[in-house]
Protein backbone atom coordinates (compact mmCIF):
# COMPACT_ATOMS: atom_id res chain seq x y z
CA UNK A 1 0.00 0.00 0.00
CA UNK A 2 2.77 2.57 0.94
CA UNK A 3 4.50 1.37 -2.44
CA UNK A 4 1.14 2.23 -4.63
CA UNK A 5 0.71 5.56 -2.22
CA UNK A 6 4.28 7.25 -3.37
CA UNK A 7 3.96 6.94 -6.57
CA UNK A 8 0.61 8.28 -6.52
CA UNK A 9 2.19 11.37 -5.02
CA UNK A 10 5.08 11.16 -7.34
CA UNK A 11 3.84 10.29 -10.66
CA UNK A 12 -0.46 10.78 -10.77
CA UNK A 13 -0.84 10.74 -14.00
CA UNK A 14 0.25 7.50 -14.63
CA UNK A 15 -1.20 6.30 -11.08
CA UNK A 16 -4.25 7.62 -11.48
CA UNK A 17 -5.63 7.14 -7.84
CA UNK A 18 -5.30 6.39 -4.68
CA UNK A 19 -5.68 3.20 -3.81
CA UNK A 20 -5.11 0.01 -5.03
CA UNK A 21 -7.69 -2.12 -7.11
CA UNK A 22 -9.16 -4.95 -4.38
CA UNK A 23 -9.99 -8.42 -4.61
CA UNK A 24 -14.04 -7.82 -6.22
CA UNK A 25 -12.85 -5.78 -9.01
CA UNK A 26 -9.81 -8.09 -9.79
CA UNK A 27 -11.66 -11.31 -10.19
CA UNK A 28 -14.11 -8.98 -12.50
CA UNK A 29 -11.78 -7.83 -14.64
CA UNK A 30 -10.57 -11.78 -14.65
CA UNK A 31 -13.20 -13.17 -15.20
CA UNK A 32 -13.34 -14.39 -18.92
CA UNK A 33 -10.12 -16.78 -17.94
CA UNK A 34 -11.76 -18.23 -15.64
CA UNK A 35 -14.34 -19.34 -18.23
CA UNK A 36 -11.66 -19.91 -21.30
CA UNK A 37 -10.49 -23.16 -22.84
CA UNK A 38 -6.27 -23.13 -23.36
CA UNK A 39 -3.41 -22.74 -24.41
CA UNK A 40 -4.39 -18.75 -24.40
CA UNK A 41 -2.47 -15.81 -25.27
CA UNK A 42 -3.03 -12.63 -22.03
CA UNK A 43 -1.55 -8.76 -22.21
CA UNK A 44 -1.79 -6.80 -19.29
CA UNK A 45 -1.15 -3.57 -19.75
CA UNK A 46 -0.24 -0.81 -16.54
CA UNK A 47 -0.59 -3.64 -13.54
CA UNK A 48 0.81 -0.83 -11.31
CA UNK A 49 1.57 -3.04 -7.90
CA UNK A 50 -0.15 -6.28 -9.11
CA UNK A 51 -3.73 -6.81 -7.91
CA UNK A 52 -4.84 -7.81 -11.44
CA UNK A 53 -1.43 -9.69 -12.36
CA UNK A 54 -1.78 -12.09 -8.64
CA UNK A 55 -5.37 -13.04 -9.95
CA UNK A 56 -4.40 -13.81 -13.59
CA UNK A 57 -1.31 -15.81 -12.07
CA UNK A 58 -3.94 -17.87 -10.52
CA UNK A 59 -5.25 -18.72 -13.33
CA UNK A 60 -2.81 -19.65 -15.40
CA UNK A 61 -2.59 -23.27 -16.97
CA UNK A 62 0.38 -25.25 -18.92
CA UNK A 63 1.08 -23.64 -21.94
CA UNK A 64 -0.45 -20.21 -21.69
CA UNK A 65 1.40 -17.35 -22.23
CA UNK A 66 1.34 -14.07 -20.24
CA UNK A 67 3.03 -10.66 -20.88
CA UNK A 68 2.81 -7.56 -18.88
CA UNK A 69 3.44 -4.01 -19.97
CA UNK A 70 4.37 -0.92 -17.31
CA UNK A 71 6.23 2.02 -18.03
CA UNK A 72 6.54 2.87 -14.44
CA UNK A 73 10.15 1.56 -13.39
CA UNK A 74 9.56 1.17 -9.90
CA UNK A 75 6.10 -0.26 -10.53
CA UNK A 76 8.28 -3.00 -12.74
CA UNK A 77 10.65 -3.99 -9.98
CA UNK A 78 7.94 -4.69 -7.59
CA UNK A 79 5.52 -6.77 -10.15
CA UNK A 80 8.82 -8.59 -11.30
CA UNK A 81 9.87 -9.14 -7.26
CA UNK A 82 6.50 -9.95 -5.84
CA UNK A 83 4.35 -11.57 -8.11
CA UNK A 84 6.89 -12.80 -11.47
CA UNK A 85 9.97 -14.30 -10.30
CA UNK A 86 8.31 -16.66 -7.90
CA UNK A 87 5.73 -17.69 -10.47
CA UNK A 88 8.26 -18.12 -12.92
CA UNK A 89 10.39 -20.51 -10.17
CA UNK A 90 7.47 -22.60 -9.81
CA UNK A 91 5.98 -23.46 -13.55
CA UNK A 92 8.46 -23.05 -15.67
CA UNK A 93 5.93 -24.66 -18.70
CA UNK A 94 4.00 -21.29 -18.41
CA UNK A 95 5.89 -17.70 -20.36
CA UNK A 96 6.11 -14.81 -18.35
CA UNK A 97 7.23 -12.03 -19.56
CA UNK A 98 7.64 -8.54 -17.97
CA UNK A 99 7.89 -5.32 -20.47
CA UNK A 100 9.19 -2.16 -19.05
CA UNK A 101 7.82 0.40 -21.78
CA UNK A 102 4.89 2.22 -22.74
CA UNK A 103 1.94 0.07 -24.42
CA UNK A 104 2.13 1.78 -27.32
CA UNK A 105 5.87 0.88 -28.12
CA UNK A 106 5.84 -2.65 -26.12
CA UNK A 107 8.06 -4.86 -27.98
CA UNK A 108 4.77 -7.43 -28.15
CA UNK A 109 2.77 -8.94 -31.04
CA UNK A 110 -0.70 -10.37 -30.84
CA UNK A 111 -2.89 -11.99 -31.14
CA UNK A 112 -3.72 -11.85 -27.45
CA UNK A 113 -7.25 -13.94 -26.39
CA UNK A 114 -7.43 -11.62 -23.44
CA UNK A 115 -6.12 -7.97 -22.32
CA UNK A 116 -6.86 -6.56 -18.74
CA UNK A 117 -5.72 -3.30 -18.73
CA UNK A 118 -5.50 -0.89 -15.63
CA UNK A 119 -4.26 2.39 -17.00
CA UNK A 120 -5.97 5.76 -15.59
CA UNK A 121 -7.69 6.95 -19.23
CA UNK A 122 -9.50 10.05 -17.99
CA UNK A 123 -5.65 10.97 -16.68
CA UNK A 124 -4.46 10.94 -20.39
CA UNK A 125 -4.58 13.83 -23.04
CA UNK A 126 -7.14 12.14 -25.83
CA UNK A 127 -4.90 11.60 -28.79
CA UNK A 128 -3.27 9.25 -26.23
CA UNK A 129 -6.60 7.25 -25.01
CA UNK A 130 -7.28 6.59 -28.64
CA UNK A 131 -3.57 5.60 -29.24
CA UNK A 132 -3.70 3.40 -27.22
CA UNK A 133 -7.15 1.81 -27.46
CA UNK A 134 -5.83 1.38 -31.41
CA UNK A 135 -2.61 -0.65 -30.13
CA UNK A 136 -4.68 -2.75 -27.71
CA UNK A 137 -7.40 -3.31 -29.71
CA UNK A 138 -5.03 -4.00 -32.35
CA UNK A 139 -3.19 -7.22 -30.65
CA UNK A 140 -6.73 -8.34 -29.69
CA UNK A 141 -7.38 -12.38 -31.38
CA UNK A 142 -10.59 -12.25 -33.36
CA UNK A 143 -12.70 -13.93 -30.27
CA UNK A 144 -10.43 -11.93 -27.88
CA UNK A 145 -12.05 -9.43 -25.39
CA UNK A 146 -10.13 -5.93 -23.67
CA UNK A 147 -11.14 -5.76 -20.05
CA UNK A 148 -10.70 -1.92 -18.57
CA UNK A 149 -12.06 0.07 -15.87
CA UNK A 150 -12.82 3.56 -14.51
CA UNK A 151 -13.83 4.56 -11.37
CA UNK A 152 -18.01 4.81 -10.94
CA UNK A 153 -19.51 8.43 -12.01
CA UNK A 154 -15.35 9.97 -11.95
CA UNK A 155 -16.02 12.30 -15.19
CA UNK A 156 -19.24 13.65 -13.59
CA UNK A 157 -17.44 14.65 -10.50
CA UNK A 158 -14.05 15.89 -11.96
CA UNK A 159 -15.88 18.25 -13.87
CA UNK A 160 -17.20 20.93 -11.86
CA UNK A 161 -13.81 21.18 -10.17
CA UNK A 162 -11.16 21.44 -12.77
CA UNK A 163 -10.28 24.07 -15.64
CA UNK A 164 -12.48 24.38 -19.13
CA UNK A 165 -9.80 22.42 -21.50
CA UNK A 166 -9.80 19.66 -18.95
CA UNK A 167 -13.75 19.66 -19.19
CA UNK A 168 -13.46 19.76 -22.73
CA UNK A 169 -10.80 16.67 -22.52
CA UNK A 170 -13.38 14.73 -20.31
CA UNK A 171 -15.79 15.02 -22.79
CA UNK A 172 -13.66 13.47 -25.64
CA UNK A 173 -12.95 10.66 -23.36
CA UNK A 174 -16.47 10.14 -22.30
CA UNK A 175 -17.40 10.09 -26.21
CA UNK A 176 -14.76 7.59 -27.12
CA UNK A 177 -15.69 5.38 -24.55
CA UNK A 178 -19.33 4.96 -25.53
CA UNK A 179 -17.82 4.98 -29.32
CA UNK A 180 -16.00 1.67 -28.42
CA UNK A 181 -18.82 0.56 -26.24
CA UNK A 182 -21.49 0.75 -29.18
CA UNK A 183 -18.52 -0.96 -32.07
CA UNK A 184 -17.16 -4.02 -29.31
CA UNK A 185 -20.43 -5.61 -28.13
CA UNK A 186 -19.07 -3.49 -24.81
CA UNK A 187 -20.87 -4.54 -21.01
CA UNK A 188 -20.42 -3.00 -17.91
CA UNK A 189 -20.54 -4.40 -14.57
CA UNK A 190 -20.41 -1.90 -11.50
CA UNK A 191 -18.23 -3.13 -8.76
CA UNK A 192 -19.43 -1.66 -5.48
CA UNK A 193 -17.00 -3.68 -3.29
CA UNK A 194 -13.99 -1.61 -4.52
CA UNK A 195 -12.51 1.67 -3.06
CA UNK A 196 -13.54 3.78 -4.80
CA UNK A 197 -16.78 2.41 -6.88
CA UNK A 198 -15.30 0.92 -10.19
CA UNK A 199 -16.73 0.14 -13.42
CA UNK A 200 -15.44 -2.93 -15.09
CA UNK A 201 -15.82 -2.90 -19.34
CA UNK A 202 -15.22 -5.66 -21.11
CA UNK A 203 -15.09 -4.85 -25.23
CA UNK A 204 -14.81 -7.70 -27.87
CA UNK A 205 -12.80 -7.92 -31.56
CA UNK A 206 -14.70 -6.76 -34.04
CA UNK A 207 -13.69 -5.62 -37.41
CA UNK A 208 -14.11 -1.46 -38.21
Amino acid sequence: MLDFLSQTLSNFRHTGAVWPSGGRLAREMTASLRKAGGPRRILEVGPGTGPFTAMILRHLRPGDEFHVVEINPFFCKLIERRHLEPFRRQHSEITVALHESPIEDAPVEGPFDHIVCGLPFNNFPPPLVRGIFRRMLGLLAEDGDLAYFEYAAVRVMKAPVTSPSSRKNLRRIDAHAKSLHRRHQGSRRLVMANFPPAIAVRLRHQAS
